[in-house]
């Protein structure tokens, strides 16, 4: 068990330790591009393979003439080759690329936080139960726990009502169990 914790508290140690990396790498790459381009798709011309050409170019540079270099058709033919091909200005926001992804990371760094604080913290919490006997096939009757003081149902921590509500699914399925192999019924 304590290895078990130990293994997983290395990997995540790593995978956070990867995510901070990612995080910061991204930071720095951000400043080798923009937050506009033009791209222009050309398609086959002559004995001109199709290509896919972009640059940073604002918007009333976005055409064949601006963008395409060099051209790859002699003098004659650019006019012809420009007007084939199709030229989109895009725009992005890269700042708001950068808060989604911050706030995913971080979303998905606290559920991994909280699992493993569960697994660390439900070995402390759990109690052993000399009462408690694992179910072990299907002909075991029901599975009752006896309750301490007060009446089924009701448990003074969020952790007994939680275990009472597992002792009684335990008990449907048991019934179901029975129904379905001994009795040879349909669930209802």
């Amino acid at each position: 068990m304590l290895a078990t914790v130990c293994g997983l508290r290395s990997r995540t140690l790593i995978f956070l330790t990867l995510i901070v990396f990612e995080v910061v790498w991204y930071a720095n790459a951000s400043k080798s591009f923009e937050d506009v381009r033009c791209k222009c798709i050309c398609p086959p011309y002559r004995n001109i393979s199709g290509h896919i050409y972009n640059k940073n170019a604002s918007q009333k540079d976005c055409n064949c003439l601006h963008v395409v270099e060099p051209i790859p058709v002699p003098c004659h033919d650019v006019e012809a080759y420009c007007l084939l091909c199709v030229c989109q200005y895009e725009e992005r926001s890269s700042n708001t690329i950068k808060v989604t992804i911050i706030i995913y990371l971080s979303v998905v760094g606290s559920l991994l936080l909280y699992m493993l604080f569960l697994l660390l913290v439900d070995p402390l919490i759990r109690r052993q139960d000399p009462y408690m006997q694992p179910l072990q096939n299907e002909e075991d009757s029901e599975d009752v726990r006896p309750h301490v003081g007060g009446s089924p149902g009701s448990g003074n921590t969020v952790l007994e009502r939680v275990e009472g509500a597992q002792q009684r699914w335990k008990r449907q399925v048991q019934e179901q169990r029975k129904t379905v192999f001994d009795r040879h019924k349909l669930l209802s």
